[in-house]
């Protein structure tokens, strides 16, 4: 038997979701957006056509490697364990399938959402060639690396979602793998390099230098990179196949752990420590001990704060000044894996208690809606405030050093300038600090709320992110651009971007910038906030009795009641 049925099933299922048709709308909607904001820098910058065209198709080729990179997130990390969850993933085994035929077929019509986005965006990378800079060749190459970047990203995910059961998991841990295939080869290989003066060769292993080098001028390996990352995802996908027969199965729990204690009392804690924490949680709001039961919440993120301040330590007491630049390109992942993480675990509550029946006993209870979201939104300050209090301040001394790096050769010119630097240095990383404080609030709120109205944690994740981050950052970059450009002083401008720049363009552009950016970010937070707030406190119950009884509607619907006909008395 082949895969044919289970891809007939799983593609009649996708088809039916308007996520598949709006996916592909969405897409090519950012690429006309991207194409418009250029065009509007480049005539408000006076930019060429040349600069113009290798510009959009920079920034498109980049989307579409971070979309294709995070397919595997949010469309097969959760695809195996949620049926296996759900108790349907054995039924399969039930027939002759092989658990190839099984990966294979998840994988296909996974793969079908994602596939649509990026064929949306080819066109208009194409057009890009009609204006200079870009070539066919380059344009081929980057289009095949960007096709196996998903292809690779979809069988990472898979390979873990068939070893996992739980989502937040299998999300975690595609995360990591991803990361470390893409960026393991290219950061051992210098080391390498310069340690043994070796010639390794590692950095073909990742889908992300196989993309660097469609567009790199001269020998880059192109070819050996995409055949190595592409031969890897089929290992993985493989690999996929013959796990996903082997663990499927529940198995027995451990009664008793390494310290003795059982899974129970290890997860929620023994004796009079558990009893406390119950009592001191459960009197205040019963909602915030249901989120907060487990101890293992906030693990990930204080793991995740001591290995950024554990780096960030080293790096100030052993690294000259200069690593803060590589610093500022490289903490953006930090701050992607954080923004995840927590969007991911803002929709798993509600998520959650709907699988178990829980939501239901809440409707029940005496909890008014908004007692029911505060409790949800203390468990968040309890279990993630301190840790991403912890990150976002790393953040904020990164970019203040990176800025101090970046703006080193203002030292030369006089304290006056040295002075001003300093200063928006400093205001530079405040407005770093406080939008990303604001973008988290935010994630935190609609993700509670795209929980509420979602049954699929992955697919509720990524409307968060989507919705909140994604596509605002974009339209916040360009207006940023455009209203910092609009504000300066026009003969300073094109002077600094004439190839002359003064100390004047060079602090006050990037101030203004940043100033404008965290405006407009807090101001979106801020809009997103009040909407998502609104949302739960006033439809929390019409949502989950919808969710509980999809027939239900908040609006009054007038009962047929049989017409019963009267009674006649007998005559006579």
């Amino acid at each position: 038997m082949s895969f044919r049925p289970i891809l007939e099933r799983e593609l009649r299922v996708a088809a039916r979701k308007r996520s598949t048709a709006w996916l592909r709308v969405v897409a090519a909607l950012i690429a006309l957006v991207i194409g418009s904001g250029f065009l509007t820098m480049s005539t408000v910058m006076g930019l060429g056509m040349v600069q113009f065209g290798r510009g959009l198709f920079g920034t498109l080729t980049w989307l579409a490697l971070a979309t294709a990179l995070g397919a595997g997130l949010f469309f097969t990390a959760d695809c195996l364990s949620g049926e296996k969850r759900d108790g349907t993933l054995g039924f399969l085994f039930l027939t002759d399938l092989r658990g190839v035929d099984v990966a294979g077929g998840k994988l296909l019509a996974t793969s079908l959402r994602a596939s649509y986005a990026l064929i949306a965006i080819f066109p208009i990378l194409a057009v890009t060639l009609l204006m200079g800079g870009v070539t066919g060749g380059q344009i081929w190459r980057s289009s095949l690396a960007i096709l196996n970047a998903l292809f690779c990203s979809l069988a990472i995910g898979l390979l873990v979602s068939a070893v996992s059961r739980d989502s937040q998991r299998a999300l975690a841990g595609t995360f990591v793998l991803l990361l470390l295939v893409c960026a393991l080869g290219p950061v051992v290989d210098p080391i390498l390099m310069r340690v043994a003066s070796l010639r390794p060769k590692l950095s073909y292993s990742s889908p992300a230098y196989a993309f660097w080098a469609a567009t790199a001028w001269g020998s880059s390996g192109f070819w050996p990179a995409l055949c190595v990352s592409h031969a890897l995802a089929w290992l993985a996908l493989g690999s996929a196949g013959v796990l996903v027969r082997r663990t499927w199965q529940d198995r027995p729990i451990s009664n008793r752990g390494w310290s003795g204690l059982s899974t129970y009392q290890y997860r929620y804690g023994a004796g009079m420590a558990g009893q406390s924490k119950r009592r001191r949680l459960l009197d205040p709001n019963p909602v915030m001990w249901l989120a907060l039961r487990g101890r293992s919440q906030s693990v990930v993120a204080w793991v995740l704060a001591g290995l950024v301040l554990c780096s960030f330590s080293t790096l100030a007491l052993t690294l000259p000044s200069m690593v803060w630049i590589v610093w500022s390109q490289v903490s953006w992942i930090v701050v992607v894996g954080l923004y995840l993480w927590i969007a991911s675990q803002a929709c798993r509550f509600f998520i959650e208690t709907r699988r178990s029946g829980l939501l239901e006993v809440l409707l029940v209870t005496p909890l008014r809606s908004g007692e029911i979201v505060q409790g949800q939104w203390s468990a968040f300050l309890r279990a993630f405030s301190l840790p991403v209090l912890v990150l976002v301040l790393v953040q904020a001394a990164g970019v203040l050093l990176s800025q101090q790096a970046s703006f080193s050769a203002m030292s030369a010119t006089g304290g006056g300038a040295l002075f001003a630097s300093w200063i928006a240095e400093g205001l530079l990383a405040a407005a770093a600090a406080v939008s990303t404080t604001a973008n988290l609030i935010a994630l935190v709120w609609v993700g509670m709320w795209m929980g509420l109205t979602t049954s699929n944690g992955s697919m509720a994740a990524l409307k968060t992110l989507l919705l909140v981050q994604v596509l605002p950052a974009l339209a916040i970059y360009f207006l940023s651009i455009i209203l910092a450009a609009g504000v300066m002083i026009p003969g300073l401008f094109r002077a600094g971007w004439a190839g002359a720049p003064s100390n004047g363009a060079v602090l006050i552009f990037p101030l203004v910038m940043g100033g404008v950016a965290a405006a407009l970010t807090v101001a979106k937070d801020a809009a997103f906030f009040f909407w998502a707030r609104k949302n739960l406190r006033e439809k929390f119950r019409t949502e989950a009795a919808q969710i509980i009884n999809p027939r239900y509607s908040s609006q009054r619907v007038a009962l047929a009641l049989p017409v019963v006909p009267p009674l006649i008395p007998p005559q006579g």
